[in-house]
């Protein structure tokens, strides 16, 4: 699959409310009032992942929205078809997500995961990200949330941070 990445446009927000959709159960899935609330954030980055080798031409796989206030960072989601999990949209879109908001100044980046969702808690370890709590009924639906949080290094940029 090839993939490109780029900024949200407002054109794109009934595919991304779909995704969503598809990602999560309707108890945690955003409504559009929701999604398009967190899509006009002040500090507010949303990528997305097109898989440009289609036959309709470009689509969109995931994407990832997060917002920053001074040097904090907070992931609102990251959503990516069930189909094309575990072949690296994902990370590109965290990684790119990452890069962004280092650029900005964010320092500190965190998140909510379910405790029950092992697969969701593996990536975010696998990318630097640790618990560091848990927010009990944090979901809709009653479910336990951890707290994650992860330190962005100026490393992102090449930099030395000195």
């Amino acid at each position: 699959m090839k993939l490109t990445l780029r900024t949200y446009e407002p054109g794109d927000f009934e595919t991304l409310y779909e995704i969503d959709h598809r990602c999560f159960t309707p108890e945690i899935a955003y409504s559009r009032r929701e999604l398009r609330n967190y899509l006009r954030f002040p500090g507010v980055e949303c990528i997305v992942a097109l898989n440009d080798e289609t036959n309709t031409g470009p689509s969109i796989e995931g994407f990832c929205i997060a917002v920053r206030s001074l040097r904090w960072g907070h992931v609102v989601t990251m959503d990516v078809l069930p189909e094309l999990r575990r072949l690296g949209v994902g990370g590109k879109l965290l990684a790119e997500t990452e890069r962004r908001l280092t650029v900005a100044g964010v320092t500190e980046i965190g998140l909510e995961t379910a405790t029950t969702n092992e697969s969701a808690i593996a990536f975010w370890e696998k990318h630097g990200y640790r618990k560091c709590g848990i927010h009990e009924g944090y979901y809709p639906d009653g479910q336990d949330a951890y707290g994650m949080t992860k330190t962005l290094e100026s490393q992102i940029l090449g930099q030395s941070g000195k």
